[in-house]
């Protein structure tokens, strides 16, 4: 079996609840577009037809896809004001659970909260996990500018790990976008730099060491954190810096996390493969964004086991989302 483990749909509702927004982020409509501004950091033009669930699966069966794993791309609703986002958490959920109803056996889903606000987001928890069937939690690289590693996060982590529901990352625009906002260095650079320190801080917060049986996937070949360990570890292990809240050196956590392997660069895939283990490594493709094929074809290329090309192309998956 293969299984897609990034990507996308966007229902028309959420689209519409976001007009209402009036946070930094906002959204208005321009023809069929609807486009979202991050204030003066990013915009992007969001339109709905190549979400549509019927052209996704007619793109799976082209690619060879047996199962995709949906989730509701940015803007999430914990960026929204809070009412919105309680709202909009549901509207995502229930639309990512009737998908999943409505086509069997091709898609699972993946539960966004509104983080924002705490006891409804383990409400809406409880709502998704163990009545929509959603197999687990979309989570930003920051909740509205707060890092994950907060204290307040702290009771999402003691119910995944206990439910063994794996929390999967995902960029958003970063806080410190200023610094990379010209030359449209944001999707570039910015995306893949915030879940490198988002994760990072996850491991020396201690997160990780609080949690062990927590399931944590890290997108897009782990961004650039597998390059940089080795200096993290030389300024932990040798330095003694950062080690307040760790006891082991940062790559033994690290190699618990789960990678996908979205990347436009066999290079890349072939990184994250000497770096990871072969049953953390997961098939994504990022589509609609990115066609399927395009990463197929960088991972037909890898140099590795056929064994491990089946491990990473849908069995890891399987048993990391209950696919059956």
């Amino acid at each position: 079996m293969r299984v897609d483990c990034q990507t996308h749909v966007f229902p028309k509702a959420y689209a519409e609840l976001l007009l209402k927004n009036t946070t930094s982020v906002r959204t208005v409509r321009s023809g069929d577009a609807y486009v979202v501004s991050y204030g003066d950091l990013q915009t992007f033009a969001l339109t709905l037809p190549p979400y549509d669930p019927d052209a996704k699966i007619r793109a799976m069966d082209a690619a060879g896809i047996d199962v995709s794993v949906l989730t509701v791309n940015i803007p999430g609703p914990e960026l929204l004001a809070p009412e919105l986002g309680v709202e909009g958490a549901r509207v995502c959920n229930d639309y990512l659970a009737e998908l999943c109803a409505t086509h069997a056996g091709r898609f699972v889903g993946l539960a966004t909260l509104p983080l924002q606000d705490m006891p409804a987001a383990m409400a809406e928890y409880d709502r998704a996990i163990h009545r929509l069937d959603l197999r687990g939690i979309f989570l930003f690289s920051h909740i509205a500018g707060k890092p994950l590693d907060a204290p307040e996060f702290a009771p999402l982590y003691t119910a995944a790990e206990r439910d063994q529901v794996p929390l999967v990352l995902h960029p958003t625009v970063p806080v410190w976008g200023e610094v990379v906002k010209d030359y449209s260095m944001i999707p570039m650079i910015g995306l893949m730099m915030d879940t490198s320190i988002t994760m990072l801080r996850l491991i020396l917060s201690g997160t990780l060491e609080r949690h062990p049986r927590l399931l944590v996937v890290h997108p897009h070949c782990g961004g650039v954190l597998p390059y940089l360990m080795p200096r993290v570890e030389e300024q932990t292990e040798v330095k003694r810096r950062g080690r307040d809240h760790i006891r082991k050196p940062p790559g033994e956590y690290y190699r618990d996390v789960y990678l996908d392997i979205v990347s436009p660069s066999t290079q890349a895939m072939q990184y994250a493969y000497d770096f990871s283990r072969p049953d953390r490594l997961l098939f994504g493709s990022d589509h609609p964004w990115v066609k399927i094929e395009a990463i197929l074809e960088h991972f037909d290329r890898l140099s590795i086991p056929a064994e491990h090309k089946t491990m990473i192309l849908g069995e890891n998956a399987c048993k990391l989302f209950r696919i059956a």
